[in-house]
């Protein structure tokens, strides 16, 4: 997922105009939506709208014009969301999951993106969890996660129906500081690729961050 730069902060949705306009229009695309539909684990209801679960909430996508929206139609979505909503439905292949866990690293180009992988989402995740990691069962519970069994305390998220995602978490000791990874089925690449993946990640990290109760 790659977004046209902008000098102004205030400009950031603004430059992912470009990549949403070109999901949309791959999804105009696509003959077979309700084939797309059983890939990639979405509700076909008619002709003209797709529901699709992402981060345990159902999305709605009305066709031909690929609007996104919440069921009640309220809430605000990102066009980073949107984006990544639209690209696993158009790649979605199918696999179902393998229940082999893989490391960002044996991702398609995994080794040479992993620096900028761990800033953007491991190390985040690290800062916000790793002296309280029981909070992220917790946390993760509204995004619909659920107990994993990684490292000292961990959580499975099915940030969408094929794509599981593992937060793990080290608590650290007197010589070791915390520390964490974050894990994959094996079928990811089925799905998104390792730039959206990327994306994904950072975009889970900051909304269980933001969800951190007051102190």
């Amino acid at each position: 997922m790659r977004k046209q730069h902008s000098s102004s902060p205030g400009s950031r949705e603004h430059g992912y105009e470009l990549p949403y306009k070109l999901a949309r229009d791959q999804l105009a695309k696509i003959s077979g939506i309700e084939e797309q539909c059983r890939k990639s684990g979405a509700q076909c209801i008619g002709p003209n709208k797709i529901i699709i679960a992402y981060l345990n909430q159902p999305y709605h996508i009305t066709l031909p014009d690929a609007e996104i929206s919440l069921e009640d139609g309220k809430a605000e979505i990102s066009l980073k969301d949107k984006i990544l909503i639209l690209h696993y439905f158009n790649s979605a292949g199918g696999t179902p999951p393998t229940g082999i866990l893989i490391t960002y690293k044996q991702l398609p180009g995994g080794v040479s993106y992993f620096p900028a992988f761990s800033q953007r989402a491991i190390n985040p995740f690290v800062k916000h969890f790793g002296q309280k990691p029981e909070l992220l069962i917790d946390l993760s519970a509204k995004l619909g996660g659920y107990k994993a069994n990684q490292g000292d305390v961990s959580v499975t998220i099915n940030a969408f129906s094929h794509v599981p995602i593992t937060f793990a978490l080290w608590r650290g000791d007197e010589e070791f500081s915390p520390s964490g990874s974050i894990l994959f089925d094996a079928n990811i690449s089925d799905y998104l690729s390792t730039e959206d993946i990327t994306v994904l990640c950072e975009t889970i990290v900051w909304k269980l961050v933001k969800s951190i109760p007051p102190t």
